[in-house]
C-alpha cells in the first residue's frame, strides 16, 4: 500500500510539472511599453495655425516707375543698404530735361519783364499824380488829367499781366518736374535692397493695371519683423491682440521665442475650396533674441490661451478616447482607468480625477496587443522616475 501511495504521490509530481512547463511555455509573453510617470507640472491651452506662417517685414514695397523708359542710373545693386531719399534708379528723361531747363528761360524772362512793366506803371502812377496837382493849379487842363490816369491804370494792368505769365511759367517749371519725376525711384524708407529687375540701357516697364509684371526695385526694412500666419476661422473667436504667443522657425530647430498677438484680421480668407483661415500678425517679445532672420521665413504661432500652474498632467499621447488611460500597475499588468479631463494641449492634458503624481501611463498605444489586462514590461528608455 505505501508503495501505491508513494507511485500515485509521483505522478502527481510529474503532471504538475508537465502542467507547469506547458504553461510556462504557452503563456503569453509580456508586451514592451513606453510608460510615462504622472507629475506636476503647467498645462496650457492653445492653437496653432493651420498651415505654415511666414516672416514678413513691417516696411516691404515693390518700385516701379509710372512710366516706361530705358534704364539711364542704376545708383544701387542687390544687398545694398539704402537710406530714405537716396536715388534707386533714373530712366532716361532728356527731353523731360530740356523742357525743364527751356520752362526756367521762360520763367528768368517773364520775370524780366514783369520788372519792366512794373516800373513803367510806377513811373506811370507818378506822372498821373504830377498832371492832378497841375491841373489843381490850373497849369493843365482836365482831359490831360484823365489821359495821364488811364495810362497809369494801363501801365498796372500790364505789370499785373506780366506778374501772372511768371506764375504762369513757374507752374510750367513744376510740371516738368513732375514728369522728371515719373522716371526716377528714391528709396521712401531706410531699407535693403532684396531685388533688382532690370540692368543699366535695359527698357523698365511699369504694371499696367491687372497685368503682374515684376517691380523694378523691391526694397525692404528688415529691421522690422512679424510673423503671419492663417488660424482655422474656428478658433478666431479665441483670438485677441495681446495674447501670449509662442514662435517657432524651420530654420531654428528645438526653439521657440516668446511673442504677443498684434492684429487678428477682420475678416475670413477663403484660399482653398473648403479651408476657410484668418490671418493673424505676431510679434517677437526680443527682435534679437532669434538672431538675424530673413523675410520669407516659415514660421508657426501657438497662441496661449489660458494656463494652470502646479496641476497633475499627463501625457496626451496617453489619452484613449472617452477619457480613458492604461495605467502600468506593479503587479506588471495594464490596467484601464477612467480620468477626468482639464485643460489640454497636443503635449499635456490636465487630470482632475483618476490618476495622482507617481503613476505610470502607457503612451505606446498603437501598439499590437496594448490594452487593459495585458501583462507588459517597460521598455528601455521609458519615462519611469520610480
Amino acid at each position: 500500500m505505501p508503495v501505491l501511495i508513494r507511485r500515485l504521490l509521483i505522478a502527481l509530481v510529474i503532471i504538475a510539472a508537465l502542467a507547469a512547463a506547458f504553461w510556462w511555455f504557452t503563456r503569453p509573453k509580456p508586451i514592451a511599453v513606453v510608460a510615462s510617470e504622472i507629475d506636476r507640472g503647467t498645462v496650457e491651452a492653445s492653437i496653432a495655425n493651420t498651415r505654415a506662417g511666414t516672416i514678413e517685414a513691417c516696411q516691404r514695397t515693390k518700385l516701379s516707375t509710372i512710366m516706361g523708359g530705358r534704364i539711364e542710373v542704376l545708383d544701387v545693386k542687390e544687398g545694398d543698404r539704402v537710406k530714405k531719399g537716396q536715388l534707386l534708379m533714373k530712366l532716361w528723361n532728356d527731353d523731360q530735361q530740356a523742357q525743364s531747363a527751356l520752362a526756367l528761360t521762360q520763367v528768368a524772362t517773364a520775370r524780366q519783364r514783369a520788372a519792366e512793366a512794373c516800373a513803367q506803371a510806377a513811373n506811370a502812377e507818378r506822372e498821373a499824380e504830377r498832371q492832378t496837382a497841375l491841373r489843381e493849379k490850373g497849369f493843365v487842363s482836365a482831359s490831360r488829367e484823365e489821359a495821364a490816369r488811364t495810362e497809369a491804370e494801363a501801365r498796372r494792368a500790364g505789370c499785373k499781366a506780366a506778374r501772372a505769365d511768371v506764375v504762369q511759367f513757374e507752374a510750367k517749371v513744376a510740371a516738368t518736374r513732375v514728369e522728371q519725376g515719373r522716371t526716377v525711384l528714391y528709396a521712401p524708407f531706410d531699407g535693403i535692397v532684396a531685388k533688382i529687375v532690370g540692368e543699366v540701357g535695359e527698357y523698365s516697364t511699369p504694371s499696367p493695371p491687372g497685368v503682374p509684371t515684376p517691380p523694378a526695385i523691391d526694397l525692404i526694412d528688415d529691421t522690422c519683423l512679424y510673423v503671419e500666419a492663417p488660424m482655422d476661422e474656428v478658433d478666431a473667436p479665441k483670438i485677441r491682440p495681446g495674447q501670449p504667443v509662442r514662435i517657432s522657425l524651420d530654420a531654428l530647430p528645438k526653439q521657440s521665442f516668446p511673442g504677443k498677438v498684434k492684429r487678428v484680421a477682420p475678416y475670413v480668407s477663403a484660399v482653398e475650396k473648403q479651408a476657410r483661415t484668418v490671418d493673424i500678425e505676431a510679434i517677437f517679445d526680443d527682435p534679437k533674441a532669434p538672431g538675424k532672420l530673413l523675410v520669407g521665413y516659415s514660421a508657426d504661432i501657438e497662441v496661449v490661451l489660458e494656463a494652470r500652474e502646479n496641476v497633475v498632467r499627463v501625457p496626451t499621447a496617453a489619452l484613449l478616447e472617452g477619457g480613458r488611460v492604461l495605467v502600468a500597475d506593479k503587479d506588471g499588468m495594464l490596467e484601464e482607468r477612467q480620468i477626468k479631463a482639464g485643460l489640454s494641449n497636443w503635449e499635456y492634458t490636465e487630470v482632475l480625477e483618476g490618476l495622482e503624481a507617481g503613476d505610470r501611463v502607457v503612451t505606446s498605444l498603437e501598439r499590437a496587443g496594448v490594452k487593459a489586462g495585458a501583462h507588459y514590461t517597460l521598455e528601455t528608455g521609458t519615462t519611469d522616475k520610480r
